[in-house]
Protein backbone atom coordinates (compact mmCIF):
# COMPACT_ATOMS: atom_id res chain seq x y z
CA UNK A 1 0.00 0.00 0.00
CA UNK A 2 1.49 3.47 -1.13
CA UNK A 3 -0.13 6.50 0.73
CA UNK A 4 0.55 10.16 -1.11
CA UNK A 5 -1.15 13.06 -0.29
CA UNK A 6 -2.15 16.19 -2.28
CA UNK A 7 -3.47 19.16 -0.99
CA UNK A 8 -3.80 17.61 2.59
CA UNK A 9 -5.97 14.65 1.11
CA UNK A 10 -4.11 10.85 1.43
CA UNK A 11 -5.36 8.96 -1.21
CA UNK A 12 -4.17 4.92 -0.41
CA UNK A 13 -3.16 3.18 -3.55
CA UNK A 14 -4.45 -0.76 -2.46
CA UNK A 15 -3.11 -2.24 -5.51
CA UNK A 16 0.54 -1.05 -5.82
CA UNK A 17 3.55 -3.08 -4.73
CA UNK A 18 4.77 -6.71 -6.47
CA UNK A 19 2.85 -9.84 -6.51
CA UNK A 20 4.43 -12.57 -5.36
CA UNK A 21 4.79 -15.75 -7.42
CA UNK A 22 1.87 -18.76 -6.69
CA UNK A 23 4.40 -21.47 -6.93
CA UNK A 24 6.28 -19.82 -4.12
CA UNK A 25 6.01 -21.60 -0.47
CA UNK A 26 4.75 -20.26 2.43
CA UNK A 27 8.20 -20.02 4.40
CA UNK A 28 10.04 -18.19 1.10
CA UNK A 29 6.83 -15.53 1.31
CA UNK A 30 7.59 -14.58 4.85
CA UNK A 31 11.22 -14.58 4.21
CA UNK A 32 10.56 -12.06 1.17
CA UNK A 33 8.07 -10.13 3.79
CA UNK A 34 10.48 -9.57 6.11
CA UNK A 35 13.17 -7.99 3.86
CA UNK A 36 11.36 -5.80 1.70
CA UNK A 37 8.75 -3.10 3.43
CA UNK A 38 6.75 -3.01 -0.21
CA UNK A 39 6.00 -6.48 0.00
CA UNK A 40 4.86 -6.77 3.83
CA UNK A 41 2.73 -3.64 3.20
CA UNK A 42 1.01 -5.18 -0.32
CA UNK A 43 -2.85 -5.05 0.27
CA UNK A 44 -3.87 -7.73 -2.37
CA UNK A 45 -7.49 -6.65 -1.68
CA UNK A 46 -9.42 -8.76 -4.64
CA UNK A 47 -7.78 -11.57 -5.18
CA UNK A 48 -6.16 -11.55 -9.38
CA UNK A 49 -7.96 -8.17 -9.90
CA UNK A 50 -5.93 -7.66 -13.24
CA UNK A 51 -6.33 -8.71 -16.92
CA UNK A 52 -3.45 -10.38 -19.54
CA UNK A 53 -2.40 -7.39 -20.74
CA UNK A 54 -4.64 -4.43 -20.84
CA UNK A 55 -8.33 -3.36 -19.04
CA UNK A 56 -10.46 -0.96 -21.38
CA UNK A 57 -13.56 -1.09 -19.37
CA UNK A 58 -14.76 -1.05 -15.29
CA UNK A 59 -18.49 -0.91 -14.09
CA UNK A 60 -19.89 -1.99 -10.70
CA UNK A 61 -23.40 -3.71 -10.64
CA UNK A 62 -26.54 -1.81 -9.14
CA UNK A 63 -26.44 -4.10 -5.80
CA UNK A 64 -22.40 -3.08 -5.17
CA UNK A 65 -21.61 -7.10 -4.88
CA UNK A 66 -20.04 -7.41 -8.15
CA UNK A 67 -17.39 -5.32 -10.20
CA UNK A 68 -17.15 -6.16 -14.12
CA UNK A 69 -14.17 -5.49 -15.90
CA UNK A 70 -13.33 -6.28 -19.92
CA UNK A 71 -10.06 -6.33 -21.60
CA UNK A 72 -7.44 -7.93 -23.83
CA UNK A 73 -5.67 -10.00 -25.00
CA UNK A 74 -7.89 -12.41 -25.62
CA UNK A 75 -10.57 -10.55 -25.53
CA UNK A 76 -12.33 -11.41 -21.93
CA UNK A 77 -14.88 -9.96 -19.44
CA UNK A 78 -13.83 -10.60 -15.96
CA UNK A 79 -16.48 -10.52 -13.22
CA UNK A 80 -15.30 -10.21 -9.37
CA UNK A 81 -17.52 -11.19 -6.30
CA UNK A 82 -16.78 -7.70 -4.17
CA UNK A 83 -18.26 -10.09 -1.25
CA UNK A 84 -15.87 -12.81 -1.80
CA UNK A 85 -13.02 -10.80 -2.31
CA UNK A 86 -12.01 -13.21 -5.56
CA UNK A 87 -12.92 -13.79 -9.21
CA UNK A 88 -16.39 -15.47 -10.05
CA UNK A 89 -16.04 -16.08 -13.47
CA UNK A 90 -14.61 -15.53 -16.95
CA UNK A 91 -15.51 -15.51 -20.17
CA UNK A 92 -13.99 -15.23 -23.48
CA UNK A 93 -15.26 -13.30 -26.72
CA UNK A 94 -14.77 -12.93 -30.22
CA UNK A 95 -14.55 -9.48 -30.58
CA UNK A 96 -13.01 -6.37 -28.50
CA UNK A 97 -15.00 -4.73 -26.31
CA UNK A 98 -15.97 -0.90 -27.15
CA UNK A 99 -18.31 -0.07 -24.08
CA UNK A 100 -20.86 -2.61 -21.80
CA UNK A 101 -23.65 -1.92 -19.61
CA UNK A 102 -25.07 -4.29 -17.10
CA UNK A 103 -29.02 -3.69 -17.30
CA UNK A 104 -29.85 -5.97 -13.98
CA UNK A 105 -28.97 -5.34 -10.75
CA UNK A 106 -26.59 -8.39 -10.18
CA UNK A 107 -24.74 -10.09 -13.32
CA UNK A 108 -26.85 -11.61 -15.00
CA UNK A 109 -27.74 -9.09 -18.17
CA UNK A 110 -25.08 -7.86 -19.97
CA UNK A 111 -24.59 -6.05 -23.30
CA UNK A 112 -21.55 -5.80 -24.94
CA UNK A 113 -21.09 -3.19 -28.15
CA UNK A 114 -18.04 -4.80 -29.70
CA UNK A 115 -15.66 -3.75 -32.46
CA UNK A 116 -17.17 -5.40 -35.89
CA UNK A 117 -20.36 -4.24 -35.27
CA UNK A 118 -21.51 -6.96 -33.09
CA UNK A 119 -23.94 -6.37 -30.02
CA UNK A 120 -23.78 -9.04 -27.94
CA UNK A 121 -26.17 -10.18 -25.00
CA UNK A 122 -25.45 -12.34 -21.40
CA UNK A 123 -27.34 -14.42 -19.48
CA UNK A 124 -26.59 -15.91 -16.03
CA UNK A 125 -25.68 -18.69 -17.72
CA UNK A 126 -23.41 -17.17 -20.33
CA UNK A 127 -23.58 -15.95 -24.21
CA UNK A 128 -27.52 -15.71 -25.10
CA UNK A 129 -27.63 -13.69 -28.74
CA UNK A 130 -25.99 -12.23 -30.94
CA UNK A 131 -27.05 -9.51 -33.55
CA UNK A 132 -25.18 -6.56 -35.81
CA UNK A 133 -25.64 -3.19 -36.37
CA UNK A 134 -25.35 -1.22 -39.42
CA UNK A 135 -22.51 0.84 -39.09
CA UNK A 136 -19.48 0.66 -36.53
CA UNK A 137 -20.82 1.76 -33.04
CA UNK A 138 -18.48 3.55 -30.00
CA UNK A 139 -21.49 4.11 -27.10
CA UNK A 140 -25.12 3.42 -26.47
CA UNK A 141 -27.54 3.76 -23.36
CA UNK A 142 -30.22 1.71 -22.12
CA UNK A 143 -33.96 3.42 -21.78
CA UNK A 144 -35.64 1.84 -19.41
CA UNK A 145 -39.09 2.68 -19.59
CA UNK A 146 -39.47 1.91 -23.34
CA UNK A 147 -36.64 -1.32 -23.07
CA UNK A 148 -34.78 0.62 -26.21
CA UNK A 149 -30.89 0.40 -26.75
CA UNK A 150 -29.59 3.80 -28.12
CA UNK A 151 -26.59 3.05 -30.54
CA UNK A 152 -24.18 6.26 -31.46
CA UNK A 153 -21.26 6.20 -33.62
CA UNK A 154 -19.98 6.44 -36.88
CA UNK A 155 -22.79 7.44 -38.67
CA UNK A 156 -25.82 10.24 -38.28
CA UNK A 157 -28.08 7.96 -37.39
CA UNK A 158 -29.02 6.44 -33.96
CA UNK A 159 -30.43 3.39 -33.80
CA UNK A 160 -32.80 1.98 -31.60
CA UNK A 161 -33.15 -1.66 -30.46
CA UNK A 162 -35.98 -2.55 -28.38
CA UNK A 163 -35.16 -5.55 -26.50
CA UNK A 164 -39.26 -5.98 -25.28
CA UNK A 165 -40.22 -6.78 -29.21
CA UNK A 166 -36.62 -7.96 -29.90
CA UNK A 167 -36.22 -5.83 -32.93
CA UNK A 168 -34.65 -2.68 -34.28
CA UNK A 169 -36.86 0.81 -34.52
CA UNK A 170 -36.93 4.05 -36.85
CA UNK A 171 -33.48 5.30 -36.16
CA UNK A 172 -33.11 9.04 -34.82
CA UNK A 173 -31.86 11.24 -37.57
CA UNK A 174 -29.29 13.79 -36.16
CA UNK A 175 -27.31 16.62 -37.83
CA UNK A 176 -23.94 15.24 -36.92
CA UNK A 177 -21.67 13.37 -39.35
CA UNK A 178 -20.49 10.98 -36.16
CA UNK A 179 -21.35 10.57 -32.72
CA UNK A 180 -18.65 9.69 -29.80
CA UNK A 181 -20.75 9.61 -26.54
CA UNK A 182 -24.53 9.18 -25.31
CA UNK A 183 -26.17 9.56 -21.90
CA UNK A 184 -29.73 9.67 -20.45
CA UNK A 185 -30.90 11.71 -17.82
CA UNK A 186 -31.92 8.88 -14.56
CA UNK A 187 -34.76 11.46 -14.10
CA UNK A 188 -36.75 12.45 -17.05
CA UNK A 189 -34.66 10.51 -19.63
CA UNK A 190 -33.84 13.10 -21.35
CA UNK A 191 -31.38 11.40 -24.32
CA UNK A 192 -28.39 13.41 -25.28
CA UNK A 193 -25.36 12.55 -27.74
CA UNK A 194 -21.85 14.33 -27.93
CA UNK A 195 -20.82 14.69 -31.75
CA UNK A 196 -18.04 14.49 -33.74
CA UNK A 197 -18.18 18.79 -34.21
CA UNK A 198 -18.23 19.29 -30.82
CA UNK A 199 -22.20 19.83 -29.85
CA UNK A 200 -24.26 17.66 -27.71
CA UNK A 201 -27.96 17.39 -28.93
CA UNK A 202 -31.15 16.56 -26.80
CA UNK A 203 -33.40 14.51 -27.58
CA UNK A 204 -37.41 13.48 -26.31
CA UNK A 205 -37.29 9.62 -25.72
CA UNK A 206 -41.28 10.24 -26.30
CA UNK A 207 -41.94 11.87 -29.28
CA UNK A 208 -38.59 11.01 -31.06
CA UNK A 209 -37.79 14.88 -32.06
CA UNK A 210 -34.27 16.86 -31.24
CA UNK A 211 -35.34 19.43 -27.96
CA UNK A 212 -31.92 21.22 -27.26
CA UNK A 213 -28.37 21.87 -29.43
CA UNK A 214 -25.66 22.82 -27.15
CA UNK A 215 -22.26 24.08 -28.73
CA UNK A 216 -19.88 23.21 -26.47
CA UNK A 217 -16.52 23.64 -29.08
CA UNK A 218 -17.41 27.08 -29.16
CA UNK A 219 -17.92 27.10 -25.22
CA UNK A 220 -14.97 25.68 -24.37
CA UNK A 221 -12.49 28.45 -25.92
CA UNK A 222 -11.67 30.61 -23.09
CA UNK A 223 -8.86 33.59 -22.44
CA UNK A 224 -6.21 30.87 -21.29
CA UNK A 225 -7.05 27.45 -23.18
CA UNK A 226 -4.96 26.48 -26.73
CA UNK A 227 -6.44 24.93 -28.90
CA UNK A 228 -5.19 23.38 -32.00
CA UNK A 229 -7.77 21.87 -33.92
CA UNK A 230 -11.88 21.94 -33.80
CA UNK A 231 -12.66 19.74 -30.36
CA UNK A 232 -15.20 16.91 -30.40
CA UNK A 233 -16.98 15.51 -27.28
CA UNK A 234 -15.60 12.85 -25.90
CA UNK A 235 -17.28 12.13 -22.86
CA UNK A 236 -21.21 12.99 -21.54
CA UNK A 237 -22.63 12.52 -17.96
CA UNK A 238 -25.75 13.51 -16.43
CA UNK A 239 -26.12 14.48 -13.04
CA UNK A 240 -30.06 14.84 -11.32
CA UNK A 241 -32.20 16.40 -13.29
CA UNK A 242 -30.33 19.42 -14.48
CA UNK A 243 -26.93 19.20 -14.18
CA UNK A 244 -24.87 17.98 -17.05
CA UNK A 245 -20.84 17.67 -17.81
CA UNK A 246 -19.26 17.40 -20.63
CA UNK A 247 -15.61 16.40 -21.56
CA UNK A 248 -13.92 17.48 -25.05
CA UNK A 249 -11.24 15.87 -26.98
CA UNK A 250 -9.05 18.76 -26.12
CA UNK A 251 -9.09 18.42 -22.47
CA UNK A 252 -11.47 20.50 -21.45
CA UNK A 253 -14.94 19.96 -18.90
CA UNK A 254 -17.62 21.97 -19.18
CA UNK A 255 -20.44 21.87 -16.68
CA UNK A 256 -24.43 22.89 -17.66
CA UNK A 257 -27.65 23.98 -16.64
CA UNK A 258 -29.91 22.42 -18.98
CA UNK A 259 -31.59 25.75 -18.82
CA UNK A 260 -28.88 27.51 -20.11
CA UNK A 261 -27.00 27.35 -23.61
CA UNK A 262 -24.05 28.68 -21.42
CA UNK A 263 -21.25 26.76 -19.47
CA UNK A 264 -21.46 27.15 -15.73
CA UNK A 265 -17.65 26.65 -15.60
CA UNK A 266 -14.82 25.77 -17.88
CA UNK A 267 -11.91 23.27 -16.39
CA UNK A 268 -9.27 22.45 -18.33
CA UNK A 269 -6.82 19.72 -17.96
CA UNK A 270 -3.91 21.68 -19.33
CA UNK A 271 -2.68 18.47 -20.94
CA UNK A 272 -4.81 18.45 -24.35
CA UNK A 273 -5.67 14.95 -24.20
CA UNK A 274 -9.35 13.68 -24.23
CA UNK A 275 -11.43 13.71 -21.16
CA UNK A 276 -11.78 9.83 -20.77
CA UNK A 277 -14.14 9.81 -18.17
CA UNK A 278 -16.84 12.23 -16.07
CA UNK A 279 -18.37 11.33 -12.43
CA UNK A 280 -20.17 13.28 -9.99
CA UNK A 281 -19.50 12.73 -6.06
CA UNK A 282 -22.33 14.50 -3.98
CA UNK A 283 -21.16 13.99 -0.76
CA UNK A 284 -18.46 16.88 -1.10
CA UNK A 285 -19.86 18.30 -4.71
CA UNK A 286 -17.04 17.60 -7.00
CA UNK A 287 -16.35 16.38 -10.14
CA UNK A 288 -13.92 13.58 -10.95
CA UNK A 289 -13.22 13.88 -14.21
CA UNK A 290 -9.88 12.30 -16.27
CA UNK A 291 -7.98 11.82 -19.34
CA UNK A 292 -4.84 9.09 -20.31
CA UNK A 293 -2.70 10.87 -17.66
CA UNK A 294 -4.09 12.17 -14.24
CA UNK A 295 -7.66 12.04 -12.86
CA UNK A 296 -8.65 15.41 -11.70
CA UNK A 297 -11.51 15.94 -8.26
CA UNK A 298 -12.48 19.80 -8.37
CA UNK A 299 -15.29 21.63 -6.97
CA UNK A 300 -18.60 21.50 -9.89
CA UNK A 301 -19.28 25.63 -7.89
CA UNK A 302 -15.93 27.10 -7.81
CA UNK A 303 -13.41 24.93 -9.62
CA UNK A 304 -11.08 24.81 -7.31
CA UNK A 305 -8.94 21.63 -7.14
CA UNK A 306 -9.69 19.46 -4.31
CA UNK A 307 -7.18 16.96 -5.13
CA UNK A 308 -5.66 14.78 -8.45
CA UNK A 309 -3.87 11.18 -8.80
CA UNK A 310 -1.15 10.50 -11.46
CA UNK A 311 -1.12 6.61 -12.12
CA UNK A 312 1.88 5.24 -13.08
CA UNK A 313 0.18 3.74 -17.07
CA UNK A 314 -2.22 5.45 -18.94
CA UNK A 315 -5.91 5.42 -17.78
CA UNK A 316 -8.26 4.21 -20.20
CA UNK A 317 -11.40 4.17 -17.28
CA UNK A 318 -12.40 5.22 -14.06
CA UNK A 319 -14.89 3.97 -11.86
CA UNK A 320 -16.40 5.42 -8.71
CA UNK A 321 -17.72 2.83 -6.22
CA UNK A 322 -21.42 4.31 -4.92
CA UNK A 323 -21.77 5.76 -1.49
CA UNK A 324 -17.78 5.26 -0.74
CA UNK A 325 -14.33 6.43 -1.09
CA UNK A 326 -13.31 4.02 -2.83
CA UNK A 327 -11.82 4.84 -6.67
CA UNK A 328 -10.86 2.31 -9.70
CA UNK A 329 -9.69 2.70 -12.90
CA UNK A 330 -8.78 0.42 -15.64
CA UNK A 331 -5.64 0.81 -17.26
CA UNK A 332 -2.81 0.09 -20.17
CA UNK A 333 -1.68 -2.84 -18.00
CA UNK A 334 -2.76 -5.70 -16.55
CA UNK A 335 -2.85 -4.55 -13.17
CA UNK A 336 -6.18 -2.69 -12.42
CA UNK A 337 -5.60 0.13 -10.03
CA UNK A 338 -7.80 0.27 -6.78
CA UNK A 339 -8.05 3.71 -4.53
CA UNK A 340 -9.04 4.86 -1.51
CA UNK A 341 -9.71 8.33 -0.53
CA UNK A 342 -11.03 8.69 3.24
CA UNK A 343 -12.52 12.03 2.79
CA UNK A 344 -14.80 11.26 -0.35
CA UNK A 345 -16.64 8.54 2.02
CA UNK A 346 -15.95 5.55 4.21
CA UNK A 347 -14.60 2.24 2.69
CA UNK A 348 -17.75 -0.50 1.62
CA UNK A 349 -19.30 -2.61 3.57
CA UNK A 350 -17.64 -5.52 2.26
CA UNK A 351 -13.59 -3.93 2.57
CA UNK A 352 -14.94 -1.81 6.23
CA UNK A 353 -11.45 -3.51 7.83
CA UNK A 354 -9.78 -0.47 5.01
CA UNK A 355 -10.76 2.00 7.88
CA UNK A 356 -9.17 0.38 10.54
CA UNK A 357 -5.84 0.35 8.20
CA UNK A 358 -5.48 3.08 7.90
CA UNK A 359 -5.88 4.88 11.11
CA UNK A 360 -3.29 2.32 12.03
CA UNK A 361 -1.00 4.00 8.81
CA UNK A 362 -1.50 7.36 10.16
CA UNK A 363 -0.65 6.41 14.29
CA UNK A 364 2.75 4.60 12.94
CA UNK A 365 3.88 5.67 9.55
CA UNK A 366 6.83 3.81 8.36
CA UNK A 367 7.42 5.18 3.99
CA UNK A 368 5.71 7.73 2.06
CA UNK A 369 5.73 7.62 -1.42
CA UNK A 370 8.69 9.72 -2.20
CA UNK A 371 10.53 8.22 1.34
CA UNK A 372 12.97 6.46 -1.69
CA UNK A 373 13.67 9.89 -3.07
CA UNK A 374 15.89 12.48 -2.64
CA UNK A 375 14.69 16.62 -3.30
CA UNK A 376 17.54 18.13 -5.07
CA UNK A 377 17.80 21.74 -6.63
CA UNK A 378 19.73 22.56 -9.86
CA UNK A 379 22.60 23.51 -8.34
CA UNK A 380 23.21 20.70 -6.02
CA UNK A 381 22.86 18.76 -9.46
CA UNK A 382 25.86 20.67 -10.88
CA UNK A 383 28.00 20.42 -7.95
CA UNK A 384 27.42 16.05 -8.04
CA UNK A 385 28.29 16.27 -11.92
CA UNK A 386 24.45 15.13 -12.45
CA UNK A 387 23.65 18.27 -14.89
CA UNK A 388 22.86 16.55 -17.81
CA UNK A 389 20.55 14.41 -16.70
CA UNK A 390 17.84 17.27 -16.66
CA UNK A 391 15.17 15.88 -18.87
CA UNK A 392 15.62 12.24 -18.42
CA UNK A 393 13.40 9.67 -16.55
CA UNK A 394 15.81 9.92 -13.75
CA UNK A 395 14.50 13.27 -12.87
CA UNK A 396 10.82 14.04 -11.87
CA UNK A 397 10.69 17.88 -11.54
CA UNK A 398 9.20 19.32 -8.62
CA UNK A 399 8.68 23.17 -7.47
CA UNK A 400 12.38 24.96 -7.74
CA UNK A 401 13.79 20.81 -7.98
CA UNK A 402 13.56 17.21 -9.17
CA UNK A 403 13.38 14.17 -6.93
CA UNK A 404 15.79 11.82 -7.65
CA UNK A 405 15.88 8.06 -6.83
CA UNK A 406 18.34 8.07 -3.20
CA UNK A 407 20.61 5.10 -4.51
CA UNK A 408 21.44 7.60 -7.02
CA UNK A 409 22.10 10.20 -4.74
CA UNK A 410 24.62 8.72 -2.53
CA UNK A 411 26.63 6.80 -5.27
CA UNK A 412 27.05 10.06 -7.26
CA UNK A 413 27.61 12.15 -3.99
CA UNK A 414 30.26 8.66 -2.83
CA UNK A 415 31.73 9.47 -6.47
CA UNK A 416 31.69 13.02 -6.20
CA UNK A 417 33.36 13.05 -2.11
CA UNK A 418 35.20 9.29 -1.76
CA UNK A 419 36.42 10.96 1.35
CA UNK A 420 33.24 11.89 3.21
CA UNK A 421 32.40 8.84 4.78
CA UNK A 422 35.73 8.44 6.08
CA UNK A 423 35.52 11.90 7.34
CA UNK A 424 31.88 10.98 8.71
CA UNK A 425 33.44 8.31 10.72
CA UNK A 426 35.96 10.60 12.00
CA UNK A 427 33.60 13.03 13.33
CA UNK A 428 31.09 10.52 14.98
CA UNK A 429 34.43 8.77 16.83
CA UNK A 430 35.49 11.99 17.96
CA UNK A 431 31.85 12.19 19.44
CA UNK A 432 31.66 9.14 21.42
CA UNK A 433 35.08 10.07 22.80
CA UNK A 434 33.84 13.53 24.10
CA UNK A 435 30.73 11.67 25.58
CA UNK A 436 33.05 9.05 27.49
CA UNK A 437 34.90 11.99 28.71
CA UNK A 438 31.83 13.78 30.22
CA UNK A 439 30.98 11.13 32.16
CA UNK A 440 34.39 10.05 34.13
CA UNK A 441 34.87 11.51 37.07
CA UNK A 442 36.66 15.70 37.00
CA UNK A 443 38.93 16.74 39.35
CA UNK A 444 39.12 20.31 39.93
CA UNK A 445 42.80 21.93 40.13
CA UNK A 446 43.71 24.29 42.67
CA UNK A 447 46.23 27.44 41.24
CA UNK A 448 49.62 27.20 43.13
CA UNK A 449 49.18 30.90 44.08
CA UNK A 450 46.27 31.28 46.92
CA UNK A 451 45.66 27.62 47.08
CA UNK A 452 43.61 28.13 50.35
CA UNK A 453 41.60 31.40 49.04
CA UNK A 454 40.49 29.27 45.63
CA UNK A 455 39.57 26.62 47.87
CA UNK A 456 36.90 29.09 49.61
CA UNK A 457 35.43 30.48 46.99
CA UNK A 458 34.47 26.71 45.43
CA UNK A 459 33.10 25.77 48.38
CA UNK A 460 31.02 28.92 48.40
CA UNK A 461 29.79 28.37 45.20
CA UNK A 462 29.06 24.87 45.74
CA UNK A 463 26.94 25.96 48.89
CA UNK A 464 25.19 28.48 46.78
CA UNK A 465 24.50 25.87 44.43
CA UNK A 466 22.42 23.94 46.92
CA UNK A 467 20.85 27.07 47.87
CA UNK A 468 19.15 26.91 44.15
CA UNK A 469 18.49 23.52 44.05
CA UNK A 470 16.37 23.77 47.03
CA UNK A 471 14.61 27.39 46.28
CA UNK A 472 13.17 25.41 43.13
CA UNK A 473 12.50 22.14 44.47
CA UNK A 474 10.04 24.29 46.49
Amino acid sequence: MQVSSLNEVKIYSLSAGRNLPEWLSDRKKRALQKKDVDIRRRIELIQDFEMPTVSTKIKVSRDGQYIMAVGTYKPRLRCFDAYQLSQKFERCLDSEVVTFEILSDDYSKVVFLQCGRFVEFHSQHGHYYKTRIPKFGRDFSYHYPSCDLYFVGASSEVYRLNLEQGRFLNSLQTDASESNVCDINPVHFLFAMGTAEGKVECWDPRTRNRVGLLDCALSSVTADTEIEGLPSISALKFDGALNMAVGTSTGQVLLYDLRSSNPLIVKDHHYGLPIKSVQFQHQLDLIISADSRIIKMWNKDTGKIFTSMEPEYDINDVCLYPNSGMLMTANEAPKMNIYYIPVLGPAPKWCSFLDNLTEELEENPESTVYDDYKFVTRKDLENLGLAHLIGSSLLRAYMHGFFMDIRLYHKAKMMANPFAYEEYRREKIRQKIEETRAQRVQLKKLPKVNKELALKLIEEEGEEQQVTRKRKQK
